[in-house]
């Protein structure tokens, strides 16, 4: 088994927060930097950034995932990984046509940008995307697995936008056996409060929104082969 560093949770200038700066090339470019080997795309809503930071994560030599970080219709963040760009696409295009057509306002959100390769302006997204889309917390890991992919609740230790925060609870029955906890989160503090978490496996993530925002290597996956789809098995996601 071979370890690998990551950091799955990454936004460029396509989410309504992310620094303008966030191109694809320059968070392909720091991440190396910074010692990471295994790196996802995970803007909101959307995988519109997916495909030039793909080419720009492998051509520093990173493992790249697209990914997308849905806000469920219960506003709950959700970190979704997939093997390759087209079932992130397709993913991405069921999401987009459950968005309110809510239009973005850049003065309060600032621009949402596509990028092309070398991080040239390819235009704006007008829709607002840190709207919450019209898919439920209960069908969301069956969803992304149906598109080859795994769902991983986001952030769950923050008092906002959390599976924990939104619902105060978490049922097994919605059936995500890995949850992204903030670098600061206290692990044993939450399993004491959320006995429900037995079982469950945590990942750590920078949701990095600014370039000084990616940290250094400190996380570690091991896998049985150094590929994209290696990344998703060590995460628990089977081929069946």
């Amino acid at each position: 088994m071979t370890p690998l560093y990551y950091d799955l949770h990454l936004h460029s200038c396509l989410s309504p927060c992310g620094d303008e700066e966030m191109a694809p090339g320059n968070i392909a470019g720091m991440a190396a930097l910074c010692g990471l080997q295994a790196v996802a795309l995970s803007d909101h809503n959307t995988c519109g950034n997916c495909a030039p930071f793909l080419a720009a994560a492998r051509a520093v030599g990173l493992i790249a995932l697209p990914g997308m970080e849905l806000t469920t219709r219960e506003e709950v963040h959700v970190l979704c990984l997939f093997p390759g760009l087209p079932e992130a696409e397709a993913f991405a295009a069921y999401v987009y046509a459950r968005l309110p057509d809510i239009p973005n306002d850049e003065a309060v959100f600032g621009p949402q940008l596509f990028t092309g390769d070398g991080d040239a302006p390819q235009g704006r997204e007008p829709r607002l995307l840190l709207s919450a889309a019209d898919v439920g917390l209960y069908d969301t890991a069956a969803l992304v697995r149906a598109h080859g992919g795994l769902a991983i609740p986001a952030h769950i230790d923050r008092p906002s936008f959390s599976l924990l925060a939104n619902l105060g609870f978490y049922d097994p029955a919605m059936n995500f056996p890995v949850m992204e906890l903030s670098h600061r989160a206290d692990e044993t503090a939450l399993r004491a409060a959320h006995p429900e978490l037995e079982g469950v496996r945590f990942i750590r993530n920078s949701d990095a929104h600014r370039l000084e925002d990616i940290r250094d290597a400190q996380n570690a996956l091991h896998v049985g082969v150094p590929t994209a789809e290696g990344v998703l098995g060590a995460l628990g996601l089977s081929k069946n």
